[in-house]
């Protein structure tokens, strides 16, 4: 039976178009968006094993490195921070879980118009950013889905590093299989996955295990401050610079805190702000919002400037984090209120 079987009908001829494409690719920079999680990383590392079994050259970027959470994930090539040190001059770039040039970082945005691109992503947004070709997919629980649909069109089995790669993806992008985007394409999948040895247990207790002293101090002081708004339909909790650096903690550390509140008896909307400094001296804040069903956050998000997901989005406000929290709570209460009366 041909590969391309297993790619669920609705996708075939998107997978077979893109994996033309991304046949025509040579010299490639492989990016997605800054601050790498399992998705980012799963589909960089699924890629670059797809580019190596045709024969291709290629190089992993991302400006903020390789989280220490997923630091057990192989990579088939040496990721790069800087494009100043790359090991060729790029001629093509696979853009992957990322909707927009500035999402890829300042020094890949200012000059990913000069290359030839394909982009593959699942979140919502626009038609995409790639000069070749573009797959921008909603429907899909993550862009690692995605990356496994062009190997099969190309002929390549799911197997090995491969498929630890697009394991990892599905596994964070579904919050371990309890989001709402756990379809019955994404256990087909795994169970594609299984068949050719991949141990996805093995992978989910690697995410779960090996926390640091500082991960649990954190994520202790945090869980403590965690506080109710909007008439206890929203959980929010605050975190410091101080935060981190006292707890001797890196941001990637948080990754998974904020869908803890999502547990509280009658909680809609999970909120976790982050302080953070800009270069120019301003002050900023990084929010990230979970919800659960019919609870839209990706449309809280956009009214910020940010985006995503249904039940999981983000983005940045520019302010202190006093001023921050209140335009937080106040645009995420009033969008909660408008969709609880339009159900």
């Amino acid at each position: 039976m041909p590969l391309i079987d297993a790619v669920p009908e609705k996708w075939r001829g998107d997978a077979l178009r893109v994996a033309d494409a991304v046949r025509g690719l040579d010299r490639v920079l492989i990016a997605a968006h800054v601050n790498l999680d399992g998705d980012a990383l799963g589909s960089m590392a699924a890629a670059g094993w797809i580019l190596k079994a045709l024969g291709r050259e290629f190089t992993l970027y991302s400006a903020t490195g390789k989280p220490v959470t997923l630091d057990f994930l192989p990579l088939p090539a040496r990721l790069h921070t800087s494009l100043s040190h790359l090991p060729f001059a790029p001629e093509s770039a696979l853009l992957l879980d990322c909707d927009t040039p500035g999402r890829l970082g300042r020094e890949l945005a200012d000059c990913v118009a000069d290359f030839a691109s394909v982009n593959i992503d699942h979140h919502l947004g626009g038609p995409g950013m790639g000069t070749v070709a573009n797959w921008v997919t909603p429907g899909a629980a993550a862009t690692a889905q995605l990356m496994a649909c062009v190997a099969l069109a190309l002929e390549l089995p799911l197997t090995g590093q491969l498929a630890d790669a697009v394991a990892l993806g599905l596994i964070t992008d579904t919050g371990g299989f309890c989001h709402g985007n756990t379809t019955a394409d994404v256990f087909e999948l795994c169970a594609l996955l299984s068949r050719g040895g991949c141990r996805i247990a093995e992978l989910r207790e690697r995410l779960d295990s090996g926390w640091s002293m500082g991960r649990l101090h954190l994520w202790s002081r945090l869980l403590g401050r965690v506080r109710l708004a909007c008439d206890e339909r929203v959980a929010i909790c605050p975190v410091f610079r101080e935060d981190l650096r006292e707890c001797h903690a890196s941001r990637e550390e948080m990754e998974g805190l904020v869908d803890w509140f999502r547990r509280i008896k009658g909680v809609r909307v999970a909120a976790l702000l982050r302080e953070e400094g800009r270069e120019e001296g301003e002050e900023s804040c990084k929010f990230s919002l979970r919800s659960r069903g019919w609870v839209d956050v990706r449309v809280m998000a956009q009214a910020l400037g940010g985006g995503g997901h249904r039940n999981a989005a983000g983005g940045t406000i520019d302010l202190p984090m006093a001023a921050a929290e209140g335009v937080l709570l106040e645009t995420v209460g009033a969008a909660l209120a408008a969709q609880e009366a339009a159900r």
